[in-house]
């Protein structure tokens, strides 16, 4: 079962890095974990392409645990709502891409998903400060958006940790999620900077007992959050 009360640390594999022939039994894998990762990639926001609603939605009917969806997609403010209209539980666009995110953020809650914005890692977070209970998640990314299997940006974390303090500041209940070469060895970089929400992709599905992984990766996140 997912662990939401273990320091509010929060574990979600990435799809990215699972077998897609074997979806199911993938997902499966990762029943201990407290949502999927799931990228939606346009080959238009990003240089890479993924999938789009069709299978979000069959992942969405066979997954063991919800879905948090993060859409590196073009126009958002169109496409979003239908992700959340799926039913997952989290959909996160990009504050790069969108053109009026406060708006999106409060349709995607008002379907009933969790409402995330994700930045780049060139993207100032300061813009963000005041409308952070407009948002229930932001993704700070810790690698550049579009593909998998990259190495941590550790040059990102002093942006992270200026978004943790002015959210403990404020009384925020903001996610603070990062996304992009989280494993064992970086995780205690990004928990101590503020995260509680990792997306892990290889770190996960790479292991011989992916159940095992998460509760390492939330261990050593717990200890350093």
């Amino acid at each position: 079962m997912p662990r939401h009360d273990q320091d509010r640390i929060r574990i979600n594999p990435s799809i990215l890095a699972a077998d897609f022939v074997n979806m199911q039994a993938e997902l499966a894998r990762i029943a201990e974990a407290d949502f999927v990762h799931v990228d939606v990639m346009d080959n238009h926001f990003v240089p890479n392409l993924t999938f789009g609603p069709q299978m979000v939605e069959r992942i969405q009917a066979t997954s063991p645990v919800p879905l948090d969806v993060h859409l590196m997609i073009a126009d958002p403010d169109r496409w979003a709502p239908e992700y959340a209209e799926i039913g997952a539980a989290s959909v996160t666009f990009h504050l790069e891409a969108a053109t009026e995110p406060v708006a999106l953020a409060r349709r995607l809650r008002s379907i009933g998903a969790r409402a995330g914005v994700a930045v780049k890692p060139a993207t100032p977070v300061e813009s963000l400060f005041d409308l952070l209970d407009d948002f229930d998640q932001i993704l700070v990314m810790t690698v550049e958006p579009g593909f998998g299997g990259q190495s941590f940006m550790p040059e990102t974390m002093p942006k992270l940790r200026r978004l943790a303090d002015e959210a403990k500041r404020r009384g925020s209940a903001v996610w603070l999620q990062v996304d992009g070469g989280i494993g064992e060895s970086t995780i205690a970089q990004a928990a101590e900077a503020g995260a509680d929400t990792f997306v892990a992709g290889s770190a996960v599905f790479g292991a011989a007992d992916p159940g095992l992984a998460i509760t390492a990766l939330r261990g050593i996140a717990a200890h350093s959050h």
